[in-house]
């Protein structure tokens, strides 16, 4: 009930007014485009969150929820991972770019880097800084906790929560937040068993939260509702998971 009584106390209190806009920077020659959503008041501590997009890029959902974030006070940035001329256009495209960082992670960490750097540019507290994802930036959101770092935590949505078993498993600092699908097929039962291992075995501060009849994309608005596709939109998962973020950055950073 108190974090229900701050929330709103928090949107009454901020304006609502935040708008995205965009940021170009590069990595080497390849141009990058993110979206900063900037809002009209920040939190005292100037918290920041860095959203890293699903497989599709910098769509709908992710830019949506970097100015819901803003309208409560955080500096959020929407990052931009393949580059602006590299923008899939249907789901094929998307799977063999998502693929490429997934195999190549270190230039998916490289790329996630460039987009914090950004909104720490941006007015960020270096000091307070959370990043979530969706999906395939969920993934890159676990991969950021993988390498430590510089966050308090990361939130992953959805994400892919696999990793190349000869890698090294080493303790992780950020703490960690997993909002999962209860009925996600796509991530099999080893796999997650995997994950859970790997997050004991580093140690790490981690939560995973299962929710009731959700599958793949539960927070895409988008994702239709055929269930039995493992791709469908669930709003109660959504709100619940959207308000479990909530939660989490209220411990990680202070009210």
């Amino acid at each position: 009930m108190k974090n229900l009584f701050f929330t709103l106390f928090l949107v009454a209190a901020i304006s609502t007014q935040a708008q995205l806009k965009p940021v170009s920077y590069l990595d080497g020659n390849q141009k990058l485009e993110g979206q900063l959503a900037q809002p009209k008041k920040t939190l005292k501590n100037k918290a920041g969150v860095l959203v890293l997009p699903a497989w599709m890029g910098i769509e709908t959902n992710a830019k949506n929820n970097a100015t819901e974030l803003a309208k409560l006070g955080y500096i959020t940035f929407v990052a931009d991972i393949y580059g602006v001329d590299k923008r899939p256009t249907n789901t094929k495209e998307a799977g063999q770019l998502a693929g490429y960082f997934k195999t190549n992670y270190l230039e998916y960490h490289k790329r996630i880097q460039l987009a914090l750097d950004q909104l720490i540019k941006a007015g960020a507290n270096p000091d307070k800084i959370a990043i979530s994802g969706y999906c395939f930036g969920g993934t890159g959101a676990l991969e950021a906790a993988r390498s430590n770092f510089k966050v308090n935590g990361v939130v992953s949505f959805h994400g892919g929560l696999g990793r190349n078993a000869s890698r090294i498993i080493e303790p992780i600092n950020p703490k960690v937040l997993v909002l999962h699908g209860a009925d996600d097929f796509f991530e099999s039962d080893a796999e997650i068993k995997s994950f859970q291992d790997e997050m004991r075995t580093a140690k790490a501060d981690w939560q995973m939260v299962y929710y009731a009849d959700a599958v793949h994309a539960f927070t895409h608005k988008d994702a239709g509702n055929n269930k039995s596709s493992g791709v469908a939109y669930n709003e109660k998962a959504d709100k619940r998971s959207w308000r479990a973020m909530l939660d989490f950055f209220d411990e990680i950073f202070g009210k």
